[in-house]
């Protein structure tokens, strides 16, 4: 299994661990001086001018010892420290130093009273580490190091390893300048730039191969590891100018993110979407056939909204690729607006504002009257509808709900059997319907004409599902009392000019469909989906999907994971069971999901697995994408 004649050299600090060793030490050491911040930060900026090689080590050493002022019973609590602070794919890999510990060995210019019971729980024997050591006076306090040991001089590794004369290739993993150099020398034949825990400029310029993490390096090198794919690989793309928690979260869990303002045309996105394995968009991107043709490596669609007419969702299943979006994020936005909106209609605070602006002075109790006691017609009674009952019986509303479900009443909201007996008894209609395109015109002439005189319409839907011009005559004609718009028929694919017919009308509020647009919300949303791509990409669970077979999976350990999805037809399931026995895997777990067109499966296996049955597996008839979590 041991790969023969290749050696790994690996460096410690924000290597190994995410942190420079003594940089640890100055904070046991100096957290009850006062001036500990500025110490510390000396020492940073001289471990930064020794790795860059700006300085030499010798005397980057020298002096940050100087600045310690540690003592021998400090290095206890640092090991432990430096435990909790295993770089976290070296952690998830330990496997490999394990079955490949004596190919590795560790080159580093910090120090063996701290690397040795680091890398012993990794299989590396302290005979296999080079480094340096501390001398100690005879209280125990650190007052320096072993002058003769070689990598306590500059370029000191170039030596060390020269002196070791391993045969076969030699691979180097380092971040920094003293270990490219060895690349440099002659005496290693790859340097492999290590940037998880800390990208250098001189590192990253030198290397052969930078590695953003242990899964890629073994990847390279077609080494066993702890994923099949390493996570920088994965190409994501999120448009629309998604809160940028959701970059965070998903670079953060490793994956090579992409972050565009705007939305993009059909023509655009087919050209930036090649190669993209994560999409990302709000309300604006139309995920077509043709967009989705393009698509050569697509696996998921997030929408960073609740609506998901933008995406062509049976040609996703049709592919494979699975969508999320976030149909409970911006809820508590999207009904607090519309309780301000109801307050400020019943109220006409926005012609006094308007008046107020342009200097005049006009108080008034005409047209302004309480909410309290007022019969509010919510139509669409989901998950904005039901807060929204809730929200408006707590300020002293009646409320009347119209859905073409069979939902139940929350409190002491009425449900009305058709639509026109809500409306004929409303004083604010407020919709929050979906985006079926059934739903177009879904208010109309005929609709507002069924509801009372001078009452309220308030549309936080969607833009289509009222016809505009009806509400304009009937605002105009005093039918309508005033609305409250978000949503339009066609809005523009950025911020910019704006037309539409309902501006300049008495008592109508306009708003550029913010409802779900507050931090808190855009927040939540920038959290919800990432979690919803992660859990897919990461374990293969579809939880919550909006157009595939939702399979909820056990976390699984010391396992394979295989997923297949494959058009819905007879014998596939028998065919992918056939090939696992004629390849003798044993099967520990299967979980099996399907709708009219797709079939989702997932197969964990308890042994190390030929190649071959991969193969065999993306060649069962019928299939649409198979895939190896790990």
């Amino acid at each position: 299994m041991v790969e023969v004649g290749r050696k790994y050299v690996f460096d410690f600090d924000s290597t190994l661990t995410r942190v420079e060793a003594l940089d640890v030490l100055a904070e046991i050491t100096l957290k009850d001086k006062a001036n500990k911040n500025e110490i510390i930060s000396e020492i940073q900026k001289i471990t930064n001018l020794g790795i860059d090689g700006d300085i030499s080590f010798t005397e980057s050493l020298e002096r940050r010892i100087k600045l310690l002022n540690a003592h021998r019973d400090n290095l206890e609590l640092l090991v432990s420290e430096l435990r909790q602070k295993i770089s976290k794919s070296i952690e998830s890999n330990k496997d490999f130093f394990h079955n490949y510990s004596e190919d590795i060995y560790v080159i580093s210019c910090g120090f063996k009273e701290f690397i040795d019971p680091i890398v012993k729980e990794y299989d590396i024997p302290s005979s296999r580490v080079y480094a340096n050591t501390f001398k100690f006076d005879a209280e125990g306090f650190i007052i320096g190091f072993d002058e003769a040991n070689v990598l306590a001089s500059h370029n000191g590794k170039i030596e060390c390893l020269r002196s070791l004369k391993l045969e076969g290739e030699v691979q180097v993993i380092g971040d920094g300048y003293s270990d490219y150099v060895m690349r440099e020398a002659g005496i290693a034949d790859k340097f492999f730039a290590y940037t998880e825990n800390i990208s250098r400029e001189k590192a990253t310029r030198k290397a052969d191969h930078v590695t953003p993490n242990l899964d890629e390096f073994l990847f390279v090198n077609d080494l066993p590891r702890k994923i099949s794919y390493p996570k920088n690989r994965i190409k994501i793309l999120l448009l629309e100018n998604v809160h940028e928690a959701a970059f965070v979260n998903l670079s953060n869990e490793g994956f090579t993110v992409e972050l565009v303002k705007s939305s993009l045309s059909e023509e655009d996105l087919i050209e930036k979407i090649k190669g993209v394995h994560v999409l990302g968009i709000r309300s604006k991107t139309q995920v077509t056939k043709k967009v989705l043709d393009a698509a050569d490596k697509l696996m998921v669609v997030g929408a960073f909204c609740i609506g998901t007419t933008q995406i062509d969702l049976d040609n996703c299943r049709r592919k494979g690729v699975v969508v999320f979006n976030a149909p409970y994020s911006n809820t508590r936005s999207v009904v607090e607006l519309a309780i301000g909106q109801i307050i400020m209609l019943m109220r006409s605070v926005f012609p006094r504002s308007m008046e107020i602006h342009s200097g005049q002075w006009n108080k008034t109790a005409a047209n302004s009257r309480e909410v309290r006691g007022k019969n509010l017609g919510i139509v669409g009674y989901g998950n904005i509808g039901k807060q929204l009952s809730v929200l408006a019986e707590a300020i002293g509303m009646r409320v009347y709900y119209y859905d073409v479900a069979d939902q139940l009443a929350l409190g002491n909201a009425v449900k009305c059997n058709t639509l026109e007996d809500l409306l004929n008894v409303s004083d604010v209609v407020t919709l929050h319907i979906d985006d079926n395109k059934a739903n177009n015109n879904f208010i109309g002439e005929r609709e507002i004409n069924q509801m009372k005189d001078g009452a309220m319409l308030i549309n936080l839907a969607r833009g289509f599902v009222v016809d505009i011009p009806a509400m304009v005559n009937g605002l105009k004609s005093g039918k309508l009392g005033g609305a409250a718009v978000d949503v339009y028929p066609e809005e523009p694919g950025s911020n910019g000019n704006f037309i539409t017919e309902l501006q300049g009308i008495p008592n109508v509020i306009l708003t550029p469909h913010v409802g779900g647009s507050t931090e808190e919300a855009q927040r939540d949303i920038a959290n919800f989906v990432p979690n919803k791509i992660m859990d897919y990409i990461n374990s293969g669970n579809t939880v919550d999907a909006v157009n595939f077979p939702n399979i909820r999976l056990p976390k699984q350990i010391n396992a394979h994971r295989f997923l297949h999805i494959h058009k819905n037809v007879p014998g596939v399931m028998a065919k992918i069971n056939e090939v696992l026995a004629r390849y003798e895997m044993n099967i520990t777990g299967q979980y099996l999901s399907t709708d009219n067109e797709v079939g989702y499966v997932i197969s964990d296996l308890d042994k190390e697995y030929n190649k071959e049955v991969i193969k065999a597996l993306k060649r069962i008839e019928n299939t649409i994408k198979f895939r190896v979590l790990y």
